[in-house]
């Protein structure tokens, strides 16, 4: 079958690859899009709850408890720290005729739609985190999964320019998410599911639509105990491989600051508002879209600019600046208008940062031929420890200084931005082997 899509890649014939398995020309327009497609779902089924339906479920559990959200949040993090080295790992040892990826794609899409569905029939905190623990065991993965998928298939002279358009995806899905949470918000059911339900579509198209090669012709997967190869997939060596280490250190900083300030949004825009958390969909909305020139500028522009340019680190760096920048500005903009203006000015920095670092990601993976969805796992867990930490230490600084029982999102805010900026510092000044 053929494509409309030039190059040598086409959707339904697999690209041709080394023995290992590694991609020897670049990829077609018709994979990207089957990315951005499957990037747009998957941030759709499990951000938006992240981003809204689960601040208006715990304000209706749990009235007058935010800080409930961010345990909730913390513990479903940590349920995908364990599951996505493991997933990753498993993949990798993976032989069969669908390839590594695909089968495990299709069984955590399948997984995050059962968490879903617990947390809309949840009807205390408890068994909102139950079902936040399975959805991230289940989508986590598979975004894990998607990124993978860009190590086994993308030249290095694509990999910015890949990057920088699914990081324009992961700023405009949450957007398009709370547009569509919130015309279900009366609805617990839907409010979950509709966009879960829209990850899974997405997730089927891509799976049956790229092939992956057959992975039987790889060579056969290590034997060995499978409990000490389970624990070793947690784990790497930061002095053999130091510039991986680097930037795994330098990206847990910077997601620590971002989950600092996106994990309470409703909450600080119902309180700078002064309206219901249930009431602000729309303002989060306009701030949201208010900020997608910022992101996909930022994004697309980085993506480009790293490829054309040759220079990872010092763009990683202006992201991580410019989102602190935006955040400690939030933190002191007494007017909704001065908020949606810092907020531009931190997506600018997220959507930089997002897609230079993910090249760069790809660019100082270890074991790539071999290991790669073992260690995509590990990198993963830059992301998903600080998302599990940052909601269960924020309460720290939200009740700092208060007496009345009011939230400081000042100094929340405050402390994001200066733990972001430093992640990009140590990004910049650490890894050597990338320019």
């Amino acid at each position: 079958m053929t494509t409309n899509s030039p190059g040598p890649f086409s959707i339904d014939e697999p690209p041709r690859v080394t023995t290992a398995g590694r991609p020897v020309e670049k990829v077609s327009t018709g994979y990207v899009w089957m990315l951005i497609i499957a990037f747009l779902g998957v941030y759709l089924a499990f951000v938006t709850p992240l981003g809204y339906s689960m601040a208006i479920k715990i304000s209706r559990i749990a009235p007058g408890h935010q800080e409930y959200l961010g345990y909730v949040t913390g513990v479903g993090a940590f349920a995908s720290m364990v599951a996505g080295p493991v997933v990753g790992m498993l993949s990798d040892r993976t032989r069969s005729r669908f390839g590594r990826r695909r089968p495990f794609l299709v069984l955590g899409s399948v997984i995050g739609m059962l968490g879903l569905l617990v947390m809309a029939e949840a009807s205390s905190a408890l068994v909102l985190g139950i079902g936040w623990m399975v959805t991230q065991m289940g989508w986590g993965p598979v975004t894990n999964l998607l990124l993978t998928s860009q190590a086994d298939m993308l030249p290095e002279a694509q990999r910015g320019r890949v990057s920088g358009l699914t990081g324009v995806v992961n700023q405009v899905a949450p957007i398009i998410g709370v547009l569509i949470a919130g015309g279900f918000v009366d609805n617990s059911l839907l409010l979950f599911l509709v966009p879960g339900v829209l990850g899974l579509i997405a997730m089927l198209v891509f799976v049956l639509r790229v092939d992956e090669p057959d992975s039987r012709s790889l060579p056969p997967a290590p034997k060995g105990d499978m409990l000490r190869t389970i624990a070793k997939s947690y784990v790497f060596n930061p002095r053999r491989y130091p510039d991986f280490a680097w930037n795994w250190f330098g990206k847990f900083l910077v997601f620590f600051g971002i989950t600092l300030n996106t994990t309470f949004t409703t909450f600080f825009i119902a309180e700078r508002t002064g309206k219901d958390v249930t009431d602000v969909a729309g303002t989060i909305a306009i701030l949201g879209m208010s900020s997608v020139v910022s992101a996909v500028l930022g994004a697309v522009g980085g993506g480009f600019l790293s490829d054309r340019l040759q220079r990872r680190r010092i763009l990683t760096l202006i992201g991580a600046v410019f989102f602190g920048a935006g955040a400690a500005l939030m933190a002191l903009a007494p007017t909704l208008a001065l908020i949606v203006a810092s907020a531009f000015l931190a997506n600018l920095g997220l959507g930089l940062f997002f897609s230079v670092d993910q090249a760069l990601t790809l660019d100082v993976l270890p074991e790539r031929d071999t290991d790669a969805g073992r260690y995509m796992g590990v990198f993963a867990l830059a992301i998903t420890l600080p998302q599990g930490l940052a909601p269960f230490l924020a309460p720290l600084f939200l009740l700092a200084g208060s007496s009345d029982g009011s939230k400081n999102y000042t100094l929340l805010y405050l402390v994001a931005g200066a733990v972001s900026a430093l992640g990009g510092l140590i990004i910049f000044f650490r890894v050597k082997s990338v320019r």
